[in-house]
């Protein structure tokens, strides 16, 4: 009996032991060995507990700056990670075409927390952080541009759109450093969020402030010398309808910006850069490569 106890404690102990390792690994990302990532770099003002993950190419060219990339994770504002499923293959795919890419965190919304417009500081901040940190990376400070998903679509397109006489960049940290970027690459973002519905981050209802609504869409901030853009979304897409994405392009195309909106027959929500309709990296990376990469593009 004791000997049939010890087996049944011992089998118990192991697979807990498993279970344990088993979470452990689901808990930490898989990220291709092929590049390099630096985790949990914090860029925000002290005592804030949201962190990035830096990408960078394995090997990096002697007396070379790279460009840059800041990468914003979607998920309503309320939700999603820096290094979920979608985030490392961009990250991923990025480091690889000789980018360094910051995944960053945000600050996130909920019930009762209002966090409009500190979650697009945080963004701006992030552009800040690299261009300020930009000798020790390898990073050439006036080649940066943003990319997001969802979301985080909404949030890259206003770090793109929006200037300093709009009064949205953050006073601190690094209010001296730029938060301007080169270009944006927008994943069925939000371009009118009155238009979409009422957002948690904002603490208000559509209904109860139509004026916030409109100061916190991309489609307000376009003028003739926006950022080149480039817009990706797809016909299945029902969680944020393609009108959004048309919505923007075609306030794009009435000033004048360079940009390109790319339909995809048949993808739904949150693809990443190789969903299952087409191979989107020669699209995304050439389109960066034009303003990134300037007498690169192409070869």
């Amino acid at each position: 009996m004791k000997s049939a106890a010890f087996i049944f404690w011992a089998m118990s102990f192991c697979l807990g032991m498993c279970s344990a390792q088993e979470a452990k690994s689901k808990a930490t990302p898989d990220f291709p060995p092929d590049i390099r990532v630096q985790r949990g770099v914090s860029f925000l003002a002290a005592g804030r507990g949201q962190q990035a993950d830096l990408y960078f190419p394995l090997t990096l060219p002697k007396g070379q700056k790279l460009p840059a990339v800041v990468l914003i994770h979607g998920g309503g504002w309320v939700g999603g990670k820096r290094d979920a499923g979608r985030e490392i293959n961009i990250g991923s795919n990025l480091a690889r075409h000789g980018y360094v890419t910051m995944s960053i965190e945000y600050i996130l919304a909920d019930k009762k927390r209002a966090v409009w417009p500190t979650n697009l500081w945080d963004c701006k901040t992030a552009v800040r952080w690299l261009r300020k940190n930009s000798e020790r990376l390898g990073v050439d400070p006036d080649r940066i541009g943003v990319v997001g998903g969802s979301a985080g679509g909404h949030l890259a397109a206003m770090v793109a759109l929006t200037t300093p006489a709009d009064g949205l960049d953050p006073a601190e940290p690094l209010g001296e450093v730029s938060c301007g970027v080169n270009c944006c690459v927008d994943f069925y973002g939000i371009s009118d969020i009155g238009t979409y519905h009422d957002a948690s981050m904002l603490g208000k209802t559509f209904a109860e402030a139509p004026e916030l609504y409109r100061l916190a869409s991309p489609v307000t901030y376009v003028r003739t010398n926006s950022p080149p853009m480039l817009i990706l979304h797809g016909t299945a897409d029902t969680t944020v309808n393609l009108r959004q994405s048309e919505l923007l392009d075609a306030t794009l195309t009435r000033f004048g910006v360079d940009h390109h909106l790319e339909v995809i027959p048949g993808a739904v929500h949150s693809f990443d850069l190789q969903p299952p309709q087409r191979d989107l990296r020669p699209l995304v990376l050439g389109f960066l490569d034009r303003y990134l990469k300037p007498g690169q593009a192409g070869k």
